[in-house]
């Protein structure tokens, strides 16, 4: 499968999902630290994948998505933003309602 079209289910295919430099439970830079347990913070369930473990992925999401560093938070097929954004999204409570609206099934 070609990796653009592999990196377009992994978006649709789940309402949260992290592209991050290891796993959320091991992660493999800070950035990406901090990005997890932001998103572990609003207790909500979340897709990732380890760009380091899938090269394909690295090499081609900056280009799919048009942001140039990892992590990279998708939400809703729609790309949130990397570590910076999502944390201040989460300090502002914002990050806190767009997950909730998930889990609430007020999806668009």
């Amino acid at each position: 499968m070609d990796v653009m079209q592999r990196i377009k289910d992994q978006i649709e295919g789940h309402p949260i999902v992290l592209f991050m430099k290891g796993t959320p439970d091991a992660p493999q830079c800070g950035f990406s630290m901090r990005t997890a347990q932001a998103l572990k913070a609003c207790n909500v369930e979340f897709a990732y994948v380890d760009v380091i473990a899938d090269p394909e992925i690295r090499a081609n999401l900056p280009r799919y998505s048009n942001w140039p560093t990892f992590p990279q938070v998708f939400i809703n097929g729609e790309l949130i933003g990397g570590c910076d954004i999502t944390l201040e999204l989460f300090q502002k409570g914002e990050l806190q309602k767009m997950t909730q609206q998930i889990t609430l099934g007020t999806t668009k």
